[in-house]
């Protein structure tokens, strides 16, 4: 029981969300891109045309997302779980030096109580080496002194609560340990997904992906005018925007086109289209919930019709896609592994909503 102290002082476990973690995930996903399953099965697939193969990539790109929101979510709880648990243990920590204070403070009354030729039977007790006879004993303290009885009773709180620190902490581990299993396990989903659409889209010549870009519009204009945007398209968007801390967002929307897509990355380098988003109102002083499912949450929520330049945006019915809106029927987001952040139509997936966070 007294070796509180010692065992706290445990290296702690880095947390998932550290360098080392994103570092495996990259190559984890680099790595995705040599796979051939399918569903589960190794076969050819040559009766898809080139737009079947787009569309099948895109769904599973789609269902990638949904699983990326999903392990968003499920790590934000972890992170605060972990730092539940770290702040419990330092607070046992500290509880049990007093502890060992308020012990030591006894003892020194029992070594003056001995040296008289009396041994009162609550200190004693308190010296014993097993708490919960301590416990169980408790009414021995009430025969003691008034002061010895008030130190007794001290010392018999602090270990209580020390006691119910520990409960706690190990709760929270149980937790921790829960929410990194299910990560583990949403982590997979998504690199799943992610393999297979990469493995269908590598059939396609670089002529086909041309030519799809063309039918479709959406991806070749998209490109085409982030290319042009220039100093007058954000000012325009800025002006537009309904306050000053909406405006900040969109400035640095426009400021990380071409930024890469990482599922599970906030910035500053790298993004998935939540983490855009919530770093995009960082930069404007406001802290919005980690996952798209909570952050359509956030704010006052506005009609297509109402759109003003940094409102969020939101796709499917699972609200698994977001965007920054910029004006015009366009957005800046972080589509998927295939593509940079960049503008994009809102028009070009299905539309779920909108808030305006501030």
């Amino acid at each position: 029981m007294w070796a509180l102290v010692a065992a706290h002082r445990k290296p702690r476990q880095r947390s998932l969300g550290g360098h080392t973690a994103r570092t495996a995930v990259t190559v984890a996903l680099a790595g995705a891109a040599t796979a051939t399953a399918f569903d589960g099965t190794g076969h050819a697939e040559p009766q898809l045309s080139p737009a079947q193969v787009k569309a099948e990539a895109d769904k599973l790109y789609e269902q990638a997302e949904a699983a990326t929101e999903k392990y968003n979510g499920t790590k934000e709880k972890a992170d605060k779980a972990e730092r539940r648990l770290n702040a419990l243990r330092d607070e046992a920590a500290r509880r049990t030096e007093r502890l060992n204070s308020a012990r030591d403070a006894l003892g020194s009354v029992a070594a003056a109580q001995y040296r008289s030729g009396g041994l009162d039977p609550a200190v004693q007790l308190m010296l014993s080496s097993d708490p919960k006879q301590y416990l169980d004993g408790a009414a021995v303290a009430e025969r003691a002194g008034s002061r010895q009885a008030t130190a007794v009773e001290r010392v018999r709180k602090q270990l209580r609560e020390i006691e119910q620190l520990r409960g706690a902490a190990q709760v929270e581990l149980a937790s921790l340990k829960s929410r990194q299993t299910e990560l583990k396990r949403q982590r997979k989903t998504v690199t799943t997904k992610l393999t297979e659409a990469r493995r269908l889209l590598s059939r396609l010549t670089d002529a086909q992906r041309a030519q799809l870009d063309t039918a479709g519009g959406a991806g070749h204009a998209s490109r085409s005018a982030a290319r042009d945007l220039g100093p007058a398209s954000l000012s325009a968007a800025t002006a537009e925007a309904p306050n000053s801390r909406s405006a900040a967002a969109v400035s640095y929307a426009y400021a990380k086109l071409g930024s890469p897509y990482v599922w599970g990355a906030t910035g500053p380098d790298a993004f998935d289209c939540s983490g855009l988003a919530q770093a995009a109102y960082r930069s404007a002083g406001i802290s919005l919930p980690r996952t798209t499912y909570a952050q359509i949450d956030t704010g006052r929520r506005v009609s297509r019709s109402e759109l003003l330049p940094g409102d969020l945006v939101f796709f499917y019915s699972g609200i698994s896609h977001v965007g920054i809106y910029v004006g015009h029927g366009q957005m800046i987001h972080a589509p998927n592994p295939t593509a940079p952040v960049r503008l994009a139509p809102i028009d070009e997936m299905p539309f779920a909503g909108a808030t305006r966070v501030v």
